[in-house]
């Protein structure tokens, strides 16, 4: 039983007259604790909660008013960068979301820890069944990824600046500068040799069709000069193949800008296209 049942069966028994034994018995002690477990702080004047699941590094904010139906985004890697989508949501009464795997870098083991923080929010605290998924930079690959896995849990994708194929970055195998050390960690996370990395079909780019199948719509923000994830190797490419299946992919490209500054300074087509696309889920 979630906790929001265990707190509206307490209130059921008060309002019916049922003893207070029963009510002693079935929910004193969750209607003292917090609404989320571990650390509460102040994340841009909202109430922040930090604690750990499979002992990964998580936390939630809470909006002042929620949304019917629990609307939630998920951010992954690079917390509290370009928040001003983000606060959009929040204000909008979404809550906002995130599990700490940049290490994973998308790999099954990042899918395993995602899956797991998924269950924690809709089965314990009855989040909606499809958030947003956000990622930028690395943290496109480890959103993509987990969607692909997971086609008919997410409402919408807004990527920034997105990893779309780590033989791009961080391998280096194109015209982007690549990480070596970065490199190196994904050769280890996915259990793969070089040259099995060489030919893995298993990068967004190639891999988007469960996604165009059930045309889940996604929002790219890119550079056109991105040096380090090049928008032709990744964003690019996605986008011509996801719109080429059918599916709906809406590109933003900053003309002579790089891999930074993320984000628009006023984010109000990306918060737009997440409230209309996320609507029916409230």
């Amino acid at each position: 039983m979630s906790r929001k049942k265990k707190m509206f069966w307490v209130c059921a028994c008060v309002l019916c007259g049922i003893g207070p034994m029963m009510f002693c018995f079935s929910g004193a002690a969750e209607s003292t604790s917090p609404e989320f477990p571990g650390k509460k702080s102040q994340w841009n004047g909202y109430d922040q909660y930090e604690f750990e699941v499979e002992g990964r590094p998580c936390r939630v904010v809470v909006p002042r008013k929620p949304a019917g139906g629990n609307p939630w985004s998920w951010r992954a890697v690079f917390w509290g960068h370009e928040p001003q989508t983000e606060i959009a949501l929040l204000e909008n009464g979404y809550y906002l979301a995130s599990i700490e795997c940049s290490d994973l870098l998308g790999s099954p083991e990042n899918i395993k820890q995602r899956d797991a923080f998924y269950k924690f929010l809709t089965e314990e605290y009855e989040f909606a069944e499809k958030p947003v998924l956000i990622g930028m930079s690395r943290g496109g690959l480890c959103v993509l990824r987990w969607a692909i896995a997971n086609p008919d849990k997410v409402s919408c994708l807004y990527i920034d600046a997105p990893v779309c194929d780590f033989k791009s970055w961080p391998g280096g195998k194109g015209k982007g500068k690549g990480s070596p050390g970065d490199w190196k960690q994904v050769l280890n996370v996915y259990h793969l040799t070089e040259e099995e990395a060489l030919k893995f079909e298993g990068n967004p780019v190639d891999a988007f069709q469960p996604l165009a199948e059930r045309k889940i719509p996604i929002i790219s923000v890119c550079g056109d000069s991105d040096e380090v994830v090049p928008y032709e190797e990744n964003t690019k490419i996605l986008a011509e193949r996801y719109k080429n299946a059918g599916a709906p992919m809406d590109v933003f490209v900053k003309p002579g800008l790089g891999h930074h500054p993320h984000s628009l300074k006023d984010p109000a087509v990306i918060v737009g296209f997440i409230l209309k696309n996320t609507k029916h889920e409230q």
